[in-house]
């Protein structure tokens, strides 16, 4: 009884110790390596005053459904590069109350991620922006533009949205 106590504290022990030293190694070589945070802007909340209307003193009519959009093509038409130009995909904001004036929420996808902007009429802000598979990604703000570029290597794609001299726009570039 004795001796069967002592083998299987032995193996115990020898267990315990490989499976520290295992652990040890792997966290040793996969520290700054891998499971980095993921890097996408978060999407910011609406000030409170805009998300929670108050209450009319009448009830709001009925609202109709939205009339059927057409389905767009599979296929851009190309640019002058040769390449299939991004082309701007509209998404609404789900939390966004009719009537509030918070500008139409736009997505722009390209080959290096999407970008998406709440465009008012006189100004603009950055909703999200998600780089693809293998891109990276830097955004610059100012007071009358926001630029966001994707990279991987070489490759560079701007999604550059302006206002300083009229409505927000939205420009692509390749590059």
């Amino acid at each position: 009884m004795r001796r069967g106590l002592v083998h299987v504290l032995a193996w115990l022990l020898a267990t315990g110790a490989a499976v520290t030293l295992s652990w040890w190694g792997v966290h040793t070589v996969m520290t700054g390596t891998a499971y980095d945070p993921p890097r996408a802007l978060p999407i910011k909340a609406a000030d409170a005053s805009t998300r929670e209307p108050k209450a009319p003193a009448t009830p709001p009519p009925e609202r109709t459904p939205p009339p059927e959009r057409r389905k767009p093509s599979s296929t851009p038409p190309p640019s002058a590069s040769g390449k299939p130009s991004p082309s701007p995909t509209p998404s609404s904001s789900p939390d966004t109350a009719p009537g509030v004036a918070s500008g139409r929420v736009k997505s722009y996808d390209t080959d290096g991620g999407r970008a998406v902007f709440d465009l008012g009429t006189t100004s603009a802000s950055l909703v999200s922006a998600t780089p693809g598979a293998g891109w990276s990604m830097q955004v610059w703000k100012t007071e009358s533009w926001i630029r966001v570029e994707f990279s991987s290597g070489a490759d560079r794609v701007s999604v550059f949205c302006t206002w300083h001299d009229g409505p927000p726009r939205v420009e692509i570039g390749t590059y």
